[in-house]
C-alpha cells in the first residue's frame, strides 16, 4: 500500500464527503477509491468513516487522523516548496576539500567572487594535500589536481588543465653546473613534495630519480626555497606562474617530456545531487573557460 497516497485518497474524502467525487477528481474507480480506504483502515486498525448510501462521516478515530494527516501533507507541501526554493536560490553549508595550493595560488579570487554571487551558501572549506576520504570527512565536494584517472567512487568533473614546470632561481643556475637533459639533474639538489606519489621520482622523460636537501609537504614553501637559490623543484604552473613571469625563478628543461595534470571537482556519486555543489562546479567551469579564452 501507498501509505501517502491512501492519506490524500483519506483527505479528500473528508472534504469532498462523496467517493463518486473523489473517483472524478482522481480519475480513476470509486472501487479503487474504497480498496485505498479499507487497506488504510486495515493498517491502523479502525475505522475511519462510517459508510450509508446517502453520505460520508468520519469515525472519532477518523477526526483525529484527519486533522493529523491534514498537518502531515501541509509539512510536506511546505518541504516541497523549501527544496525548490533551494534549488532557485542556493542556501545552506557547503563542505570543501582544496589542495593547500591550489586554494592559495588561485582559487582565493575565484571563492570570494562565488560568496560575493551565492551570500545565502556558507563555505567551509578546508585545505589541505593529504589524499582524504571525502565521504568520511563529510565534504559535499572536493578538488584534486591529477595526471591520473582518479577514484572511481566519486564523480568526477574535469575543470582545466595545467603543467609542471622544474624551477630554479638565476643565481641557483649561474652557479652550478649547466642542465641540458634530465641526467643533469642527479647532479643538483632536488627538493622532494612529501605528497608526490612518485616520491623521489620526477615524472620527466621516462623518469628520473631525484635527491637533495629538502623534503616538504607544501609547495608554495618549496617555490620559496627556490627563489632564495638553494635547489631546483618540480612544481605545478599555477604555484610557480607568477615567479616565473617576475623572473624570480626561471624554467629547467622546458622541452622535455612532462605530465599534464588535470583539475577535477569530485563530490560523491548521489542520485540527487545538492544545487549548492552543483552551483559551484558551474561557478568554477565558467571561471576556467573564461581564463582559456
Amino acid at each position: 500500500m501507498d501509505k501517502l497516497r491512501a492519506i490524500e485518497v483519506f483527505i479528500s474524502l473528508a472534504e469532498q464527503g462523496s467517493f463518486t467525487r473523489v473517483a472524478e477528481l482522481r480519475q480513476t474507480s470509486k472501487s479503487m477509491i474504497s480498496k485505498e480506504i479499507t487497506k488504510l483502515e486495515e493498517s491502523l486498525g479502525v475505522r475511519l468513516l462510517h459508510r450509508t448510501t446517502r453520505a460520508l462521516q468520519l469515525t472519532e478515530a477518523g477526526k483525529v487522523y484527519l486533522h493529523k494527516a491534514q498537518n502531515i501533507l501541509s509539512q510536506l507541501e511546505l518541504a516541497d516548496m523549501q527544496v525548490q526554493q533551494l534549488r532557485q536560490k542556493p542556501q545552506g553549508k557547503l563542505k570543501i576539500n582544496l589542495p593547500m595550493a591550489l586554494g592559495l595560488c588561485m582559487l582565493t579570487d575565484v571563492f570570494n567572487d562565488f560568496m560575493s554571487m551565492f551570500p545565502d551558501i556558507q563555505l567551509d572549506i578546508h585545505l589541505s594535500d593529504e589524499d582524504i576520504d571525502l565521504v568520511e570527512h563529510g565534504f559535499d565536494l572536493g578538488f584534486r589536481a591529477s595526471s591520473k584517472l582518479l577514484d572511481s567512487n566519486y564523480v568526477g568533473r574535469p575543470l582545466t588543465q595545467f603543467s609542471y614546470r622544474i624551477c630554479a632561481s638565476p643565481d641557483y643556475i649561474n652557479n652550478h653546473p649547466t642542465i641540458t637533459k634530465a641526467k643533469d639533474l642527479h647532479a643538483h639538489n632536488c627538493f622532494e613534495y612529501t605528497y608526490f606519489k612518485n616520491k623521489n621520482s620526477w615524472p620527466i622523460e621516462d623518469g628520473i630519480t631525484i635527491s637533495g636537501s629538502l623534503k616538504v609537504n607544501s609547495t608554495p614553501f618549496m617555490l620559496e626555497v627556490i627563489k632564495a637559490g638553494h635547489g631546483i623543484g618540480f612544481l605545478p604552473e599555477f604555484v610557480c606562474e607568477k615567479a616565473l613571469k617576475s623572473e624570480q625563478v626561471v624554467e629547467v628543461l622546458e622541452t622535455c617530456k612532462k605530465p599534464q595534470l588535470t583539475l577535477y571537482a569530485l563530490y560523491p556519486a548521489r542520485h540527487f545531487v545538492p544545487e549548492a555543489v552543483i552551483q559551484c562546479i558551474q561557478f568554477l567551469e565558467q571561471y576556467f573557460a573564461r581564463q582559456a579564452k
